[in-house]
């Protein structure tokens, strides 16, 4: 249940606070005072889309809270603690929107997307508006309302899914069979690839070793020469290190300078020889050899033409390899998955055929049901003669259909012995305001949602019939919270609670207030109501003469 609402700095209103009670709640208040206003901020909460030209002139930002009761509501409560945001019974909705386009939405306190807070507005509030007639006449709503009626849309939802996996797999097969020429085209290129780029056989490493073996046996004999060259050098300066090491013996030269001088010559000594054997290794392993000189480039140029012949560099022949035989295997897999894919196509098609046909059999039950309870309605509306139908035509198309196995369409026949026609080819503006309202009312009585706003459903409405609708809304109260903005006196007179929403405006702002009216404030509203902007004794006679029948 909806139990107190708070918007700062919203439209024309700055600040606004209001606590709801159980029954039914109306609103009225002048036209253009904005009596929708509040539940256009409540649809904020509820996962709206933002407006920055809703914040109020001159404010930063704009912000709405609307606290809900979910102590007896199980499906919301479980919602709340399936994604750890329980409060213990009581759950904030929050809406933040800066002047500058930023929004921001809150679940007690939590930052949420608003898709959350529709899906858990949608287990809080059902909202009703006043447009609610003219979409009455499109088929998918029609369709919605009979499920949402019935109780079934989690097997709706299953039917729809399985529907986009069939079809999402017949996409597939199409595709793989329009370019299966593309297909074997690419695949006997890649084959002949693959099998080059297999007698080639490059292994890692292999093309950088090459390369240096080729630079080495190309300057085999420049190699060799400056190497034995620098042989001769290390031996004449380790011979020179050792014979200067001689001439500053020990015994002739004395002191640490003498000490460190005939150190640093005996490392040289050491040190030349050691190159000198390093040097001698270097040597043995160049040759001259002019025949593995000649495999080497062969086998080089070998992976030089295959790297220009797929456009890549040397290095990159053996991730080509690897990238080639991959697209292959998959292509060879096409045909398998064409296979699996016709398999899916048949097990999707007959869970299909099983869960639409159950679809269908609930809905035709549930049409019967609904035109039954709209017609003792429209019985009270002054519309007893009208005979409402549910027609379910099968679908042209076998193929699975997300909606299901049949079209569904609300018909009307307005007078009687006439043939059922479309909603908006028979009914006419009032007729169409009455019929909606009826199937609102039954649909709503078979609803869980705790509470439901009717935004000037009423509208076409007038006399007698008017008295009827309200007391209808008043019987909706006893089994659910309900909010209803009216114009009619009629309808205002049966709410329990009476909220006024009143414009008052200067020359620098406009201001909108809501307040809850005592006894004697309904009878002036309603007695406003009826006779206008000049309330005399009569209309006040009439007024409380309403309120004292409710």
């Amino acid at each position: 249940m909806l139990s107190h609402i708070t918007i700062s700095n919203y439209t024309i209103v700055s600040n606004l606070e209001m606590e709801f009670a159980p029954g039914m709640t109306v609103i009225t208040g002048e036209t253009g005072a904005g009596k929708s206003i509040m539940l256009d901020a409540l649809g904020l909460c509820l996962g709206d889309r933002a407006d920055p030209r809703t914040v109020r002139h001159g404010c930063e930002r704009a912000e709405i809270a609307a606290a809900f009761d979910t102590s007896a509501i199980p499906a919301a409560t479980a919602w709340l603690k399936g994604r750890d945001l329980d409060d213990g019974g009581e759950c904030i909705l929050r809406r933040v929107v800066t002047a500058e386009g930023r929004s921001r939405a809150y679940i007690n306190g939590r930052s949420s997307t608003l898709q959350d807070c529709a899906e858990l507005g949608a287990l809080l509030i059902d909202i009703h508006s006043q447009h609610a007639h003219q979409s009455l006449l499109r088929r998918a709503v029609q369709r919605q309302m009979l499920d949402a009626y019935a109780g079934h849309q989690k097997l709706a939802a299953s039917v729809e899914q399985l529907a986009s996996d069939w079809l999402r797999a017949q996409r597939e097969l199409e595709l793989l069979a329009g370019n299966q020429d593309e297909h074997t085209a690419r695949a006997q290129l890649l084959a002949y690839q693959v099998e080059e780029l297999d007698d080639l056989g490059l292994q890692a490493g292999e093309l950088e070793a090459l390369e240096q073996e080729q630079q080495q046996l190309e300057n085999a004999e420049q190699i060799l020469s400056s190497a034995h060259a620098a042989l001769d050098l290390c031996e004449e300066q380790e011979n020179g290190a050792r014979q200067a090491l001689k001439l500053l013996s020990e015994d002739t030269h004395s002191g640490p300078v003498a000490s460190g001088a005939r150190e640093l010559l005996d490392s040289a000594a050491i040190q030349l020889g050691e190159a000198h054997s390093e040097i001698q290794r270097h040597i043995d392993g160049v040759e001259i050899n002019p025949e593995r000189l000649g495999e080497v480039q062969r086998r080089l140029e070998s992976i030089y033409d295959v790297a220009r012949k797929h456009r890549v560099m040397p290095e990159q022949v053996i991730a080509t390899h690897a990238r080639l035989q991959e697209e292959l295997q998959s292509l060879a897999g096409s045909s398998e998955r064409v296979g699996e894919l016709q398999a899916e196509m048949q097990q999707l098609q007959a869970q299909y055929q099983k869960a639409a046909a159950q679809l269908g059999k609930q809905r035709q039950k549930a049409g019967k049901k609904l035109v039954t309870a709209a017609h003792k309605v429209l019985g009270t509306l002054a519309m007893g003669q009208c005979q409402l139908a549910v027609a379910l035509s099968p679908r042209d198309n076998p193929s699975p259909h997300p909606h299901g196995l049949e079209d569904i369409e609300l018909l009307i026949s307005t007078n009687p012995g006439a043939a059922p026609q479309p909603l908006g080819k028979i009914a006419s503006g009032g007729e169409l305001s009455r019929i909606s309202l009826a199937i609102q009312v039954v649909t709503a009585s078979a609803g869980t949602v705790p509470s439901m706003v009717f935004d000037e459903v009423d509208v076409g409405i007038g006399g007698a019939v008017a008295e009827v609708v309200g007391k209808l809304l008043r019987d909706l109260a006893a089994r659910a919270q309900v909010l209803c903005v009216t114009h009619l006196p009629q309808v205002a007179a049966q709410g329990h609670q009476h909220l006024q929403v009143s414009k008052t405006a200067d020359k620098k702002s406009v201001e909108t207030r809501l307040c809850a009216l005592d006894d004697e404030g309904k009878v002036e509203e309603i007695a406003r109501m009826l006779g206008g902007v000049k309330i005399t004794r009569q209309t006040l006679a009439h007024a409380r003469e309403m309120l004292a029948c409710d």
